[in-house]
């Protein structure tokens, strides 16, 4: 992807958000290079214990969750990050295989970057890097393939990753979609590594979301920082406060930036001026959480069956494997 790209979508997608009701902005962006630095230091903080309890999960258990893939297998992580946790499933492939094909997908440069220099610490890894939105990079990742590669036909088989519970940003309909669009980038035999956080009690996920050393509040008006530095914008960031709200009902932890009075915004670059009243907010992030059946359902009615799930129960997270079915036929 082209910066050009990049910044074009940033302009339409933030004209489209804060125009829209309610105001809402898309939690890709949150991922600049200050903002991939300060998820990183999330991941760190003692009440956010989904890192913790996922890492915990591959590192018991990646032996296990990469044993069905032998040689000509290629590992698609969706949102690569920092690249630890791929390093830690890419490991015990490392040491039986001659060679590893690993493909990188983030709209982030920095988390390609990152990524790039964890996994140079492993023997025998290629690594290709798409800045790309997931289905896209998935899709130029797997088209590289050679006919008939793929688990149900010999070896070669592509396991994508799709961890940290991304998939909790996506609402019902569109995660439905999304595994959809996955299950249809892949052969029969190719599988998914699904990371999804798990329902827990409502103060311990607003503790993590909301945390009391204000980080969580800072990743979330970097986005509003960002507007101000790439889109000619001159929001006052005092003038907005974070807030994390759980709603029951769907399951969710939605984050949002809430005006602290009446004012305009102007964004010069296009050509945009928003209104807000005092307590309206921008939408900036919804993180759906599950229990560990509603994930295995997810998958089955995408086309993929259940191989295996794996449960931390300490941090409530499930970490579950994902086996592309044969389609029948005509589908």
């Amino acid at each position: 992807m082209h910066r050009t790209d990049s910044l074009d979508r940033f302009m339409a997608d933030v004209r489209a958000g804060l125009r829209a009701s309610p105001k809402r902005l898309s939690p890709e962006y949150f991922y600049d290079a200050l903002g991939s630095r300060l998820f990183e230091a999330i991941c760190q903080l003692p009440w956010y214990p989904l890192t913790r309890a996922e890492r915990a999960l591959l590192e018991r258990h990646a032996e296990e969750m990469v044993a069905p893939f032998g040689e000509g297998a290629s590992i698609v992580e969706l949102g690569c990050g920092s690249g630890e946790k791929l390093a830690v499933l890419a490991a015990p492939l490392c040491k039986r295989l001659p060679r590893l094909d690993v493909h990188l997908v983030d709209v982030s440069e920095t988390a390609l970057d990152l990524s790039r220099r964890t996994l140079s610490r492993l023997p025998r890894v290629e690594v290709s890097a798409h800045r790309a939105r997931y289905e896209e990079g998935l899709g130029a990742a797997t088209a590289r393939r050679p006919p008939g590669a793929g688990g149900a036909r010999g070896g070669g088989a592509a396991l994508v990753l799709f961890l940290g519970s991304n998939i909790g940003n996506l609402d019902p309909d569109a995660a439905a979609a999304f595994l959809a669009a996955v299950r249809a980038s892949l052969r029969a035999g190719d599988a998914l590594l699904l990371g999804a956080d798990l329902v827990k009690p409502a103060a311990e996920l607003l503790l993590a979301y909301d945390d009391p050393l204000g980080v969580t509040a800072a990743f979330n008006k970097n986005l509003l920082a960002r507007i101000n530095r790439e889109l000619g914008a001159a929001i006052d960031l005092r003038s907005f406060d974070h807030r994390a709200v759980w709603n029951a009902e769907r399951a969710r932890v939605e984050m949002h930036l809430v005006s602290r009075r009446r004012q305009v915004i102007r964004v010069s670059a296009i050509d945009l001026e928003v209104a807000f009243e005092e307590g309206e907010s921008i939408w900036t992030e919804s993180s759906h959480k599950y229990e560990p059946d509603e994930v295995v359902r997810m998958g089955e009615r995408a086309g993929f069956r259940c191989a295996r799930q794996w449960i931390e129960e300490a941090g409530r997270f499930s970490t579950t494997l994902l086996v592309a079915e044969e389609r029948a036929a005509g589908r």
